[in-house]
């Protein structure tokens, strides 16, 4: 089974803080297929992007843009994005995890 896992697990309100995966993919993960899994892998590194994040300008990927109809971010806590400067970009999943919750 493929992972991202780099054993720093610590739940930051919905999303580990080591992988950044969302308490829900954690769950959900043996059910993927290794295909399925790769390509999170590769979402979740930014490898697979459909953005730059407008606060690092690393890659990111948001799940709305590239056609689902939930984007992993619906998982986690609200965060304070008030201090964020408004775009209609998502930040990517290192940026948002830094942020205080909301």
């Amino acid at each position: 089974m493929k992972t991202p896992c780099i054993a720093a697990c610590k739940n930051n309100a919905g999303m580990c803080s080591g992988c950044l995966r969302t308490m829900n993919e954690l769950t959900a993960w043996r059910e993927l297929s290794e295909a399925q899994q790769s390509m999170r892998i590769a979402e979740i590194k930014g490898i697979v992007a459909t953005h730059s994040c407008p606060s690092c300008g690393e890659q990111s990927h948001c799940d709305i843009s590239a056609g689902k109809d939930q984007c992993w971010c619906f998982d986690i806590e609200k965060r304070d994005l008030s201090n964020i400067n408004k775009t209609n970009t998502c930040l990517c999943r290192k940026c948002l995890s830094s942020l205080p919750i909301r």
